[in-house]
């Protein structure tokens, strides 16, 4: 992965040198740019001090590519990234959520320097693997930081976390109660109770969770074989559009600590999981916080999953259209035009696959104009279809899009909103690349003071 320098306009934008995970621990500080003149989108606002980094990094990468003479590849997608996003999405979870510990979901996003500045932040960290408990752990991040929350283990893994000292992990059922005796008895384990999550886009019930009239059942079984469970954990799904799914199972946590405490076990400690978005965050803490305080006294320490919520926002990719067909309607013998470009659902739009997402295109070039936030003079909208590189024919990022351009061979597409569930799961199918560039900028201060320290 190369990591780009670029000028700053306001704030501030930092560059980040290449480095494995394992040297990220003793990582230097970014070096900061002396300031530039102000792109026009800054206004003194934050948004647009972002706006303003991420349209310059656009430009200068764009600029540095010449599409007659790179080398091959050289023309690739990319993604510029505001660490400085990252960074306020902190400051309002503690402001909403000031009772709830954020550990961040890596699997979500585990670029190295947003872990690195939510490591900093004090943010702690659910991993689901081997890999992701390493890269964490690489980072000088200690083991009491992180929960191995995966219900259903590999032995070896298990065996992983007790050499390392990752006590905490999920259980929801008696196979994994066994397992865990046997290789890691002294692990605090939490029970992961299924939800309902029956109105969220992502389910995660139908494949994890205790049923309700199983938990008791499971916890009796914990206490024969000797192990220590110390709470309850749960997931709603992610992308609910139904905030009250968390009171219910908070309310249903309750239940299940009572069953613990009857037989013994010290509870304290609650996991609430994850499912928060950039748009529908404060619905949920508006009833999330209150339920918490109302059913679990102070001692209880309280903890949740974000992903997306962290990342989504702050990742923009860049993609170069590599091809174009003119469809002409047999009836009003109107054009649309569908569009290849360097990247699809094989890449960094997977989640088009799996995570329901809609990317929404917009026109980063078209000829030698540069076009990254602003509205087309014409308004009359042009349809496309828009599609990846690779031979598959559901290889498709969007079946009907309008832009307000008509876009050429060579021209630039950008979507924004692409932070979470992109690079994480891009693949190398077909031969086209799975690691693409990212250039990273700050448009908060305080966040760029952590990434120096």
């Amino acid at each position: 992965m190369v990591f780009v320098e670029i000028e700053t306009v306001v704030p501030v934008a930092v560059s980040l040198p290449s480095t494995s995970a394992a040297a990220i621990k003793g990582m230097p500080g970014p070096t900061l740019a002396a300031p530039h003149a102000a792109h026009p989108f800054y206004d003194g606002s934050e948004n647009a001090a972002s706006k303003a980094l991420v349209a310059n990094a656009l430009a200068q990468r764009i600029q540095n590519i010449n599409i007659d003479k790179c080398e091959a590849g050289g023309e690739d997608a990319f993604f510029v990234a505001d660490l400085g996003e990252v960074y306020r999405q902190h400051l309002r979870w503690k402001l909403n959520l000031p009772r709830i510990e954020p550990f961040y979901a890596v699997k979500c996003n585990p670029d190295l320097q947003v872990l690195r500045l939510l490591a900093n932040l004090g943010c702690g960290f659910d991993c689901a693997s081997k890999k992701e408990m390493e890269t964490a752990l690489s980072m000088g991040i200690s083991p009491n930081r992180i929960i191995y929350a995966h219900p259903c283990k590999t032995a070896s893994f298990i065996r992983y976390a007790s050499k390392e000292g990752v006590e905490h992990m999920t259980f929801d059922n008696a196979e994994e109660l066994y397992k865990c005796q046997r290789y890691f008895p002294s692990a605090r384990l939490l029970l992961r109770i299924a939800t309902d999550d029956s109105k969220a886009l992502c389910r995660l019930s139908v494949k994890y969770g205790a049923p309700l009239d199983s938990t008791a059942g499971l916890l009796q079984l914990a206490k024969e074989l000797g192990l220590n469970v110390v709470g309850v954990s749960f997931h709603v799904g992610s992308g609910t559009y139904d905030p009250t799914a968390y009171v219910a199972a908070v309310q249903d946590a309750r239940r299940v600590f009572d069953e613990g405490a009857e037989l013994g076990f010290e509870m304290k400690l609650l996991d609430v999981g994850g499912g928060y978005g950039h748009n529908n965050f404060e619905a949920i803490a508006s009833v999330l916080g209150p339920a918490v305080d109302q059913y679990f006294p102070s001692n209880v320490r309280v903890i949740a999953e974000p992903g997306r919520y962290y990342v989504a926002s702050a990742f923009t990719v860049a993609a170069h259209v590599i091809a174009r067909r003119t469809v002409q309607d047999p009836v009003t013998l109107e054009n649309s035009f569908m569009l290849y470009l360097n990247d699809g659902v094989y890449g960094n739009f997977s989640g088009v696959m799996f995570d329901h997402q809609t990317p929404v295109p917009k026109v980063l070039t078209c000829g030698d104009r540069f076009l990254y936030g602003k509205k087309g003079v014409d308004e009359r909208l042009v349809k496309y279809s828009i599609w990846g590189p690779t031979c598959d024919g559901l290889d498709c990022i969007s079946s009907s899009s309008f832009l307000p351009e008509v876009v050429s061979v060579g021209d630039w597409l950008y979507f924004a909103e692409m932070g979470a569930y992109s690079k994480c799961s891009a693949t190398k199918f077909n031969g086209f690349p799975d690691d693409h560039e990212v250039i990273y900028v700050c448009s908060e201060p305080g966040a760029a003071a952590l990434l120096e320290g």
